[in-house]
């Protein structure tokens, strides 16, 4: 694949605001001067991300036209959006309540049919298009195997709702959009077999059934269906949070029939945890500055004869820094791509050169989006011009794209 195979865009969920008007204004005053230096005679992707409250202030009166009109003028395009975060995700307590609304209710599947409507407006016409959603629910909200597999069993139903909406689409006007599944440390989803049993266990065994009574489909047709409308969106941090192959992973879902409906490139904090006491203070004063109260911040330590030990959030890991037996700690922090380490602090982003070498050879999407949404709250020595930090991001992996 070349360049210019590629779908290109970052995430606007780095720019803060929930209504419709906060978000079409970060379009205007920071996607075009991005665009400008980037792709001045050329189109620009967006990767548009619209909140709960926004998804319903764009549907009602002309605000969809408008902004159809907005995208043909400033020769701009959006084949993907972030349907994770409902709600508000900047300069407030976010953490776990990501995860709320989760796909047990109604309102995530609501919601996410809302942006549907919306992408299928907006979308171009010769590609395909997708939605990245949450996996599903946040772990330690579910104690008990029971509630686990409620939770398992209701997403699924308003799941394959969204897969019907989306086969109809198909029908009526040709398009091809896809719900992408986002793994995620402490997801109910939350690594790359946890997915693939979600897929082998709940989604098609419930779903193909389903499909086959409503469309009078075979059941080879409907696994097919399934397949085409509900994706991953391979976030390359979370994998390498949990220590995932990326050549293991992408085999298996190929073999699967699984399919990748975006990569979201994106880098999280590793650091090796050294065996004596007085250096382990070092490693503790080096991830301190990165103890905030926005985000989750999950911890995946990594111990001899690759046992792998989980903590929550950076300070539950903190605690246990002193005496733990661990070689490894990778923290879900998104980092700007282009920094390979960060003093003592190392980033994952050999990583995101894996995976856009695997997809340069195997072709799994043309979907790339970088996603560093932590620009607010990153400690100050690496803090950097909003707008420029963007351009950096996606020059360096237009450089690096195989």
């Amino acid at each position: 694949m070349q360049i210019e195979d590629y779908h290109l865009t970052y995430c606007t969920n780095i720019h803060p605001g929930e209504s419709w008007e906060a978000t079409f204004n970060n379009l205007k005053n920071h996607v075009l001067k991005i665009k400008a230096e980037l792709a001045p005679d050329k189109p620009f992707a967006i990767g548009l991300r619209i909140s709960d409250e926004a998804s319903k202030e764009l549907v009602a009166n002309n605000e969809l036209e408008i902004l159809t009109s907005w995208l043909d003028a400033h020769n701009c395009y959006v084949f993907t959006l972030n349907g994770f975060p409902y709600g508000g995700f900047h300069r407030q307590v976010v953490k776990d309540e990501v995860h709320h609304p989760d796909w047990s209710s109604s309102a995530r599947k609501e919601y996410t049919l809302r942006l549907f409507d919306i992408l299928s407006a907006i979308m171009p016409d010769d590609m395909d298009a997708g939605i990245s959603t949450s996996p599903l629910s946040y772990k330690h909200w579910h104690k008990s195997e029971a509630a686990r597999n409620e939770v398992l069993q209701k997403s699924c139903t308003h799941i394959m709702e969204v897969v019907d909406r989306l086969y109809q689409l198909k029908l009526e006007k040709n398009q091809i959009l896809h719900l992408d599944i986002e793994p995620e440390p402490d997801g109910m989803i939350e690594n790359s077999s946890g997915l693939q049993a979600f897929f082998e266990n709940w989604l098609l065994p419930q779903g193909i059934p389903l499909l086959t009574k409503m469309h009078g489909v075979s059941p080879g047709e409907a696994r097919g269906i399934i397949l085409d409308h509900v994706r991953v969106c391979y976030d390359v941090c979370h994998f390498a949070v949990a220590y995932e192959d990326h050549q293991t992973v992408l085999d298996n879902f190929k073999k699967e029939g699984i399919k990748i409906g975006k990569f979201q490139l994106s880098a999280a904090l590793k650091i090796a945890i050294p065996e004596e006491i007085s250096e382990r203070k070092m490693v503790e004063k080096a991830l301190l500055p990165f103890v905030e109260s926005t985000y989750l911040h999950q911890v995946i330590g990594k111990s001899a004869g690759e046992k792998l030990t989980a903590y929550p959030d950076l300070p539950d890991a903190l605690l246990g820094l002193a005496d733990t037996r661990e070689k490894e700690w990778r923290i879900h922090f998104h980092v700007p791509v282009f920094l390979p380490n960060y003093g003592t602090l190392q980033s994952t982003q050999e990583d995101i050169l894996a995976v856009l070498d695997l997809n340069g050879q195997h072709h799994f999407t043309s979907q790339l989006e970088v996603e560093t949404y932590t620009w607010e709250v990153l400690p100050e020595d690496i803090h950097l011009s909003l707008d420029q930090s963007i351009i950096r991001e996606l020059e360096w992996v237009k450089k690096h794209i195989k």
